[in-house]
């Protein structure tokens, strides 16, 4: 008896294998997306989403930031402008009707966030999402930047036309052409986790914009920017917005932030190590023609100790020196030196143009 059950099992699970092989082979499967899913398929796979995405979206605790930070929101605007709004429009905008022609259909912002919370929007936008055409974010080991957007997201208000909160114009931001102004809406217009490019040689803005464009340097936010620029434009944005810092050792806060606790740890280095000021300062400290290493005076608090971080994290690579210089800092001393570079005053330099 048992023998026929098996031998009827593997009749059927043959045959089952021939219809599979069958209809990938014959290409029976209509994939057209004018024809749908099947009843009830479609429900299957959104209730599946929402279930695998709640498991698995953890609460952000201390990794999340301050999502009413407005320099926060401007950068999260600025990366949905070309990253998210193709598909999903400005928030009440209309889509494409390319994009409304998809299947599944990429659902307008304000109804795509509708029910779900931060640390879940933060997931489906690391993650992406599988037969949706919803891309995971655009570099791994990045999920800082991700906030970004999120916070952007939670800052628009339910109703479109509530005045009461004001966010950037994506829907203006997404038609910008130029490269010099397209860059300016984020490098002058914010902020915060955005570094200060006037603090940057043309050289070390050039060699960045490559090492994003590459993918060598990870970031999902300048990957998708330098995207939108032609690498033949590099050159001439990197002149446009860097210059040569000049000596800020004469500076009169020298002596006040001097006082900081950020100030040695600046300057103490080992025998293998050299101290942070050997290389980026401060004044002539730093040997900035010769090793390419930026100059931190005045730049600004949170890039500063983000790339930190990253260093110490092992996301940031190419330097075996800055590798070992983040490897045993602790978040403590990392503030500090964010904060003791960022508030030493710098000589003003005049910006060509």
């Amino acid at each position: 008896m048992s023998r026929t059950i098996l031998i009827t099992l593997a009749v059927v699970a043959g045959l089952g294998a021939l219809v599979g092989a069958s209809v990938v082979g014959f290409g029976l499967y209509n994939v057209s997306a004018q024809s749908g899913h099947l009843p009830g398929v479609s429900w299957l796979l959104h209730t599946t989403f929402r279930h695998s995405v709640r498991l698995r979206a953890q609460d952000g605790g201390a990794s999340m930031p301050d999502l009413t930070d407005p320099d926060l929101i401007a950068l999260g605007a600025g990366h949905f402008a070309t990253g998210c709004l193709p598909c999903h429009a400005a928030p009440g905008r209309q889509r494409a009707a390319a994009v409304r022609s998809m299947l599944p259909e990429p659902p307008p912002i304000l109804e795509a966030i509708e029910g779900w919370g931060p640390s879940e929007l933060h997931w489906i936008i690391q993650n992406g999402a599988r037969m949706t055409g919803m891309p995971a974010w655009p570099a791994e080991n990045r999920p800082d930047e991700v906030w970004s957007v999120v916070a952007y997201l939670e800052a628009i208000p339910p109703d479109p036309g509530a005045p009461a909160l004001r966010i950037p114009d994506t829907a203006t931001l997404s038609r910008i052409r130029d490269p010099q102004t397209y860059c300016a809406t984020c490098h002058e217009a914010v902020a915060g986790p955005v570094p200060d490019l006037s603090l940057l040689s043309p050289a070390q803005i050039e060699a960045a914009l490559r090492a994003f464009a590459s993918g060598q340097r990870p970031s999902g936010i300048m990957q998708q920017a330098v995207s939108q620029v032609r690498p033949d434009d590099f050159a001439a944005l990197a002149a446009y917005f860097g210059v040569h810092p000049q000596d800020a050792s004469d500076d009169p806060r020298r002596e006040v932030t001097r006082r900081l606790p950020g100030a040695s740890l600046a300057q103490r280095g080992t025998r293998d190590v050299p101290a942070c000021h050997a290389c980026h300062g401060p004044g002539a400290a730093g040997s900035f023609a010769a090793t390419g290493a930026p100059l931190l005076d005045g730049q600004r608090e949170a890039y500063l100790a983000r790339q930190l971080h990253l260093w110490r994290e092992g996301v940031r690579t190419g330097s075996a020196l800055m590798t070992a210089a983040a490897r045993d800092l602790t978040d403590a001393q990392i503030a500090e030196l964010a904060r003791w570079y960022a508030d030493r005053g710098r000589a003003e330099t005049a910006r060509p143009r």
